[in-house]
């Protein structure tokens, strides 16, 4: 295929992802004010959870027993895992694992049905031996069927369900009638934790009790290592949409670019080389877009583990960001081409002015976005944490 019937293909299926994006957004918007329907405060939800766990005491941090559902392709482990550590026993359960499908792998032909079998007998023995506190899943309709999100709830823990990135994928493919994303299955938890902050209508329509809290960081492994800056700019994550255009239009105007993760020459790097490379940037590059959608931006975990991990952050403005950073003093925004140009000039050429917002970026980050601190507030809101 030439290179310009890659480039028409992709542009039409930005458009049609795009327009059905659009479409969505419209069909909940107006079913969320024909209905009258609101997005419910804290305390709604606190006595929400309280009048269907009557009686439940909350403990100690340290003290829960908590159920954790989800597989760890490669910052799970690492972010949510050792977090959710901190709080008490995790019995972490991984829906990937071919125990749980009676040996399937997903794709195998009935592997949905075996592991979701599977998973809901591992969860009740577990909790047959001791009680869970809460529940804590990342999972989503390519996973679970509703009604096995519907007999987790027979555990008797209050849930939580995160979801990420629920503007391109709250619905996502649809299979036999039943959406790949959050839509099916969020009805039946307690708690639905989106990082999207205009999803929250969608979950409402869909008769289920959203919160929004972005992604955070584990100051644990997203920290400064003392390593020589070795990278004027760098940029670590896939390969696709209008990426390659703009770090190949910044090499062409003198950057020095460096790009690691799937689809680049460089490859993917482990957990630790990632850290260790931005550390080794004078600047980190961020790409604030959604895959397939023209002008449609949404949180990234990047956002918190980049000032995290005490590297200095420069990523595509938009204005889910503004709550969370001092934009211009903790990180650094960017809007189009030649202003992200302009500003990798000015922070290369004042290397004094990129350390104060760097550090203040690290600090910020340490003081108010760790994902500790995030599952703290999911178990307050839950009931489950004095």
């Amino acid at each position: 295929m030439s290179k310009t019937l890659r480039s028409l293909r992709r542009s039409f299926r930005a458009w049609r992802n795009h327009t059905r994006l659009e479409r969505e957004e419209a069909h909940y918007r107006k079913n969320f004010r024909e209905r009258g329907l609101s997005v419910p405060e804290e305390a709604e939800i606190r006595t929400r959870v309280a009048s269907r766990f009557p009686g439940k005491t909350p403990k100690q941090k340290g003290d829960l027993h908590i159920l954790a559902i989800y597989h760890s392709y490669n910052w799970e482990g690492p972010s949510l895992g050792l977090s959710l550590a901190a709080f008490g026993e995790v019995r972490h359960l991984d829906w990937r694992d071919p125990d749980l499908a009676g040996g399937r792998q997903p794709g195998d032909t009935g592997w949905m049905e075996a592991m979701n079998e599977g998973l809901l007998c591992a969860a009740h023995a577990s909790a047959e031996d001791r009680p869970f506190d809460v529940v804590f899943t990342y999972l989503s309709g390519e996973q679970v069927k509703p009604k096995t999100a519907e007999k987790l709830r027979s555990l008797g823990a209050p849930m939580a369900n995160l979801a990420l990135n629920d503007k391109e994928t709250f619905v996502g493919k649809i299979r036999s009638g039943h959406a790949a994303g959050a839509r099916d299955i969020c009805r039946y938890f307690d708690l639905s934790w989106t990082s999207t902050i205009d999803a929250l209508e969608k979950y409402v329509v869909e008769s289920a009790t959203p919160i929004y809290l972005p992604e955070g960081a584990n100051p644990d492994i997203h920290r400064p290592y003392n390593e020589d800056k070795v990278y004027d700019v760098s940029f670590v994550g896939q390969c696709y949409g209008n990426r390659p255009e703009i770090i190949g239009k910044l090499r062409a105007a003198g950057v020095h670019a460096e790009t690691f993760g799937p689809g680049w020459p460089s490859g993917p790097l482990t957990m630790e080389e990632m850290v260790r490379t931005w550390s080794r940037s004078r600047i980190n590059l961020g790409f604030g877009g959604v895959l397939g959608h023209k002008e449609t931006y949404c949180l990234k975990g990047r956002d918190f583990e980049v000032p995290m991990s005490g590297g200095l952050y420069l990523t595509e403005h938009h204005e889910e960001l503004v709550p969370f950073y001092d934009v211009g003093r903790e990180i650094v925004t960017y809007s189009g081409f030649d202003d992200l140009l302009g500003k990798i000039r000015w922070l290369l050429s004042d290397p004094d002015q990129a350390e104060m917002i760097r550090r203040a970026g690290r600090t910020r980050a340490l003081r108010e976005h760790t994902w500790e601190m995030r599952f703290d507030r999911v178990f307050r809101i839950l009931g489950v944490l004095a």
